[in-house]
C-alpha cells in the first residue's frame, strides 16, 4: 500500500534524526545487504542506507532493487542517503503521544488582586 504526502512528509522528519543503519559498498548489493536491510525494517520500520556509489542512476536503481526485494516504500533519496519504510505488522502499536495542558501564566506582582 503507498504512502500519503503527508505520511512521507512525517516519515522524512522522523529521519531526520536517524543514522544509516546500512552501508552499500562498490560492490553493490548481495544478498547479505538485503538480509541486513530486512532486519533491520523488521526492528525499526524507517532506516537510513548510505550507498557509496558516485552515479546517480546506479543509487536510483538500488534504491528501485531494495525496494522491491523487501517489500518497502522509498520516502527520501537525497544525495548518497535513501531512506525506506516498511510497516512492521508485529510491532506493538505505538502510544499516540501525551497532550499537554496549556500553561496558565502566573499572576504578576504588579497587577492587582481580586
Amino acid at each position: 500500500m503507498p504512502i500519503t504526502s503527508a505520511q512521507r512528509r512525517n516519515l522524512r522528519a522522523s529521519a531526520h534524526a536517524l543514522d544509516p543503519v546500512v552501508l552499500i559498498g562498490n560492490h553493490g548489493l548481495s544478498p547479505a545487504v538485503f538480509e541486513e536491510i530486512d532486519r533491520s525494517l523488521r526492528s525499526h520500520e524507517l532506516i537510513k542506507i548510505h550507498v557509496a556509489s558516485e552515479d546517480r542512476e546506479a543509487r536510483q536503481r538500488i534504491l528501485r532493487e531494495i525496494c522491491d526485494a523487501v517489500q518497502a516504500e522509498a520516502v527520501q533519496s537525497i544525495g548518497r542517503m535513501l531512506v525506506i519504510y516498511r510497516v512492521n505488522p508485529e510491532a506493538a502499536p505505538k502510544p499516540a503521544p501525551a497532550r499537554r495542558k496549556p500553561v496558565r501564566a502566573l499572576k504578576r506582582s504588579f497587577q492587582t488582586k481580586p
